[in-house]
């Protein structure tokens, strides 16, 4: 039976009000950033390990001297957890430095906004961020951490490519872990470089630390380096190829 032609301009209605849908191979939102190309940890504790022990080893004092932080500098611990290296630091930068606490637990913050004020921190701003951006105003930062949490960001490009406009010139990125898979708590150096060079980030230089874990040290990226959107990101970070 031939279509009359109300059922024509009905079906031709009907296709109109259809939502439209990408087609195959064309999924990828123009504003999405990639996902690493490997596992990811899960988040298990506001610490890595007892204040006593990391003490014993001299951690954060190491760290600290090694990337020259003292009054004046204005640091972001990126997954601060309970606060363990913002307490260091509020105390060698001062007065006239800031710390900026950051994590996306909430559990996590509370702790450290509680222990913010039993300390009487002046100098400790808390900031709750997400998985792909810690939140810190522009040009804010001389130095960003990130201890042992580097294999748990589930979106660790979007964050670098957020981060990046935090420092002031001449900025730099340490990056505390062990050298292990990275759903077992550890990154590879490699893996590592890998990731960060992609994203702008250089790096300046290794150190080891006495518990077996290594500092990596990366200069922040200037203008010229920096990554300008989520698709000059996804066409580094395919281009780099970074794999475990």
């Amino acid at each position: 039976m031939p279509t009359t032609r109300p059922a024509l301009l009905a079906l031709t209605g009907l296709l109109l009000l259809a939502p439209l849908t990408p087609a195959a191979g064309q999924g990828t939102r123009i504003d999405s950033f990639p996902l690493p190309n490997r596992p990811v940890s899960r988040i298990v504790a506001p610490r890595w390990i007892a204040e006593e022990d990391r003490d014993s080893y001299g951690e954060a004092e190491t760290v600290l001297r090694l990337l020259q932080i003292g009054p004046g500098t204005r640091v972001a611990d990126i997954g601060a957890g309970d606060g363990y290296y913002v307490a260091a630091l509020a105390a060698r930068v001062g007065p006239t430095g800031m710390v900026y606490g950051e994590d996306i637990e909430p559990r996590y913050l509370r702790l450290l906004r509680d222990r913010q004020a039993e300390e009487g921190w002046k100098n400790v701003q808390v900031i709750e961020g997400t998985p792909g951006d810690a939140k810190l105003p522009p040009a804010s930062i001389d130095v960003a951490l990130m201890i042992h949490m580097y294999h748990e960001i589930t979106a660790p490009f979007e964050l670098l490519h957020r981060l990046a406009p935090a420092f002031r010139a001449g900025g730099r990125l340490a990056i505390l872990d062990i050298d292990a898979p990275t759903d077992r708590h550890g990154t590879p150096p490699r893996l590592l470089v890998c990731e960060l060079q992609a994203m702008g980030y250089l790096r300046v230089r290794r150190e080891e630390m006495a518990d077996g874990a290594y500092l990596m040290i990366f200069s922040a990226p200037d203008a010229v380096r920096r990554t300008t959107s989520a698709q000059d990101v996804r066409a580094r970070v395919a281009k780099a190829n970074c794999r475990p």
